[in-house]
C-alpha cells in the first residue's frame, strides 16, 4: 500500500507528530510518499530516518497512490484538490488547524486512524466539485473547486453588478460586494459567514449567496447542481476578483464565465465514529447551554 502525505507549513509543535506518523506507517509496511515542498519543511525540524519517495503533481501520484493524508486545516485539504483531481484517490484530513469541517481527525488519534484505513473501517463520502468554464481559460486545468466559486470587487469601495443567468435564463442582477456559488461542502465555509444555509453533503444542490447585497430582499438561493450558472460582471473599476476555493485571478468585464457541476467528485475518508451532523454540532456548538 502507498500513502501520500501533503501539508503546507509545519510548526515546531507538530514536527514530532509527523515523525511518529511516518514511523508508524513504516511499521505497518506502508510505503510513504511525501509532497516535496512539505518534506523540505519537515527537514527544518526533524531528520526523517526513512527514505521517502517524493511527488509534486497530479501525474506523479495518479494510478499509483492508494490514499492521501492531508495534515493541516481545511485550507490545506483544499489544496489537495489540484493534486488529486480526477484520480479518485481517497483523501483524509488530519486537523492541525482550528475549526476543521473537512479535516476532522484529531492528530492524537493518529494510530487508530491509520489502523482504520488499513483495515477498511471507513466510509467514502463522494463530495461534489464545481467547475468553471470561461472564454479565456481561467485557472487553466485547475478550474474546479470543492468549496466555492466567487466573484468579488477589487481595490474599490464601490459595489459591483453581477448579471446572473440560470440555464440560459436571466435570474437577476446582484448589486453587491460579490457573489458566492457554493457546493454543499462549502456551505459551512464562506457561504455560512455571509448568511447562507448549511446543506447536507449529499443534497445535490448549489447555493447562490450574495456578499453584502445592496437590496436587502435579495436572499441566498438553493438550486439543483444539474444547473448551469453564467455571469457577466460590471462596476466602476476595470478589475474584479474571481476565486476558486483559495485560488484567485484578476478579471475584467470582458470575461464570460459559467459554473456547473464537475464531471468527477472527491472521495473524502470518513471514519465510522463520525458524521456530518456530529461535525456541525461540535464545530458550531449546537445544543450547548452557555448560560453557566
Amino acid at each position: 500500500m502507498i500513502i501520500a502525505l501533503y501539508g503546507r507549513l509545519i510548526h515546531a509543535t507538530d514536527a514530532d507528530f509527523i515523525k511518529q506518523l511516518c514511523i508508524y506507517l513504516a511499521e505497518k509496511k506502508v510505503e510513504v510518499w511525501v509532497h516535496q515542498p512539505y518534506l523540505d519543511e519537515i527537514r527544518k525540524f526533524v531528520n526523517p530516518t526513512c527514505a521517502y519517495k517524493t511527488y509534486l503533481t497530479h501525474e506523479d501520484i495518479s494510478g499509483k497512490v492508494d490514499y492521501l493524508i492531508s495534515f493541516g486545516g481545511d485550507g490545506t485539504l483544499l489544496d489537495t484538490i489540484a493534486i488529486v483531481k480526477n484520480s479518485n484517490i481517497p483523501v483524509l484530513g488530519i486537523n492541525a488547524g482550528r475549526l476543521g469541517f473537512l479535516a476532522t481527525v484529531n492528530k492524537n488519534e493518529m494510530e487508530q486512524t491509520v489502523d482504520a484505513i488499513l483495515s477498511g473501517a471507513f466510509t467514502l463520502d463522494k463530495r461534489t466539485l464545481l467547475q468553471l468554464d470561461s472564454n479565456n481559460g481561467l485557472f487553466g486545468d485547475n478550474n474546479f473547486a470543492l468549496n466555492e466559486f466567487t466573484l468579488h470587487k477589487k481595490a474599490t469601495s464601490s459595489m459591483v453588478i453581477i448579471h446572473t443567468y440560470l440555464n440560459g435564463e436571466f435570474l437577476t442582477s446582484y448589486w453587491a460586494d460579490g457573489l458566492i456559488v457554493s457546493t454543499p461542502t462549502g456551505s459551512t465555509a464562506y457561504n455560512l459567514s455571509c448568511g447562507g444555509p448549511i446543506i447536507m453533503p449529499s443534497s445535490e444542490n448549489f447555493v447562490i449567496t450574495p456578499v453584502a447585497p445592496h437590496n436587502l430582499n435579495i436572499r441566498p438561493l438553493v438550486i439543483s447542481d444539474h444547473s448551469v450558472l453564467s455571469f457577466e460582471i460590471e462596476g466602476r473599476s476595470d478589475a474584479f476578483l474571481c476565486t476558486l476555493d483559495s485560488r484567485q485571478e484578476t478579471i475584467d468585464a470582458s470575461i464570460q464565465m459559467a459554473v456547473r457541476k464537475a464531471d468527477f467528485s472527491l472521495p473524502l475518508i470518513r471514519l465510522h465514529d463520525s458524521n456530518f451532523l456530529q461535525t456541525i454540532r461540535t464545530k458550531l456548538n449546537w445544543g450547548i447551554d452557555h448560560r453557566n
